[in-house]
């Protein structure tokens, strides 16, 4: 694993070795990948302004969430049938983040089961991404799994009422290999995905699953029937922010969904300013994902206001090239690199990374 030395590293080597049904699957963004593009290119549109000579003999990235201290604000974002990049998939992916010490969220539409995560990792600290069915005992059903499983949070999908068009999947008529299934649910909900009549399989199984009516009252109803914090993924508008609030979640997730939604959207990193803005009096975390490649992309994310970062297509670039080692050596690739900004740049913990530390490259395109 050594011989990766960049997350980018780890990512071509990925592409080199996926087979084109799942490679196209999880690098592909919705239409013409505006918003794709965008994401990275946003974080090289803003600067760093490191402080000098302030004394960085010691230098700590630990952090909490959710009330669950972590190693480093890096997190696992919930990416899908994870077992297409290795036969071990969300287990090796959860065991990972457990020996980081860092959170690891399982999606609905896993190709490893609730119970199977558990076991796998059963110190990790663990959140569970929560799609709400038409069919609410389902989702009644994962809610209630996932607390006696002992994961931690509900991050509840909220810019999903259905699959944007991702064109790739359409021209290849993408569907989960016969082998594999939805490890969470039983009988057609496992295996649907398995077949499609044209155009992508995953787009005609969430076609009537999924719940096109909800609003936030639907957050009102999770709250009555689970304890655990629910966090709102995939917010990009400050107001938004505040009716997932008021409906009783209790972190934002700042997120476009890797960019497979809708294209033409912000970046990630540009739509956190104005939710850290409109969140201020509000007791809630907010976190980020989507485009964050390196350790100084996390650092101008925390120093925008976010409490930590996830990832999600880096996580799946280390399963393909080595399983639980891969995703280690990723997510080690971002220890690394953002040890060395935090020391560089003049701030020795994550509480000393402030909003002053960025700007944007406009502000000194105009000296």
């Amino acid at each position: 694993m050594d011989r990766y030395v960049s997350v980018k590293d780890i990512e071509q080597a990925a592409l080199s070795l996926l087979p084109k049904g799942a490679r196209d699957y999880y690098k592909s963004g919705a239409t013409d990948e505006q918003t794709l593009a965008e994401n990275k290119l946003a974080f090289q549109r803003l600067r760093i302004r490191p402080k000098c000579l302030v004394g960085v003999e010691r230098c700590d990235l630990r952090t909490r969430a959710l009330g669950s201290e972590v190693s480093m604000p890096v997190g696992i974002s919930p990416t899908a049938m994870q077992r297409m990049a290795h036969p071990e998939g969300e287990l090796a992916n959860a065991r990972a983040a457990q020996e980081a010490g860092t959170i690891f969220t399982l999606s609905t539409i896993a190709t490893s089961s609730i119970e199977e995560v558990a076991k796998a990792a059963p110190t990790a600290t663990k959140w569970f991404q929560l799609y709400i069915y038409n069919d609410r005992e389902v989702t009644r059903n994962l809610v209630r799994r996932a607390e006696i499983a002992g994961f931690k949070a509900i991050a509840l999908t909220v810019d999903t009422p259905l699959f944007g068009i991702r064109r790739a999947d359409v021209r290849n008529k993408f569907t989960l290999p016969p082998h594999l299934r939805l490890a969470n649910f039983d009988g057609h909900l496992s295996t649907k995905i398995q077949s499609t009549d044209g155009g992508s399989g995953l787009n005609k199984y969430v076609e009537n699953l999924f719940d096109k009516s909800l609003t936030w009252d639907e957050v009102k109803w999770l709250k009555s029937i689970t304890s655990l914090p629910i966090i709102a993924k995939g917010v990009l508008r400050g107001d938004d922010a505040v009716k997932a609030i008021e409906a009783g979640c209790s972190a934002i997730l700042v997120s476009n969904h890797g960019a497979r939604q809708l294209d033409g959207v912000p970046a990630s990193i540009e739509a956190l300013p104005e939710i850290v803005e409109a969140v201020k009096g509000y007791n809630v975390e907010v976190y980020l994902d989507g485009g964050v490649l390196t350790g100084t992309d996390v650092f101008k994310a925390i120093a925008l206001g976010a409490k930590m970062v996830f990832v999600g297509r880096p996580a799946l670039w280390g399963l393909t090239v080595g399983g639980q080692a891969g995703v280690k050596r990723m997510l080690d690739i971002f220890r690394t690199e953002l040890e060395y900004t935090l020391q560089i740049a003049g701030t020795p913990t994550i509480a000393d990374i402030t909003r002053d530390m960025v700007r944007h490259e406009s502000a000194y395109s105009k000296l």
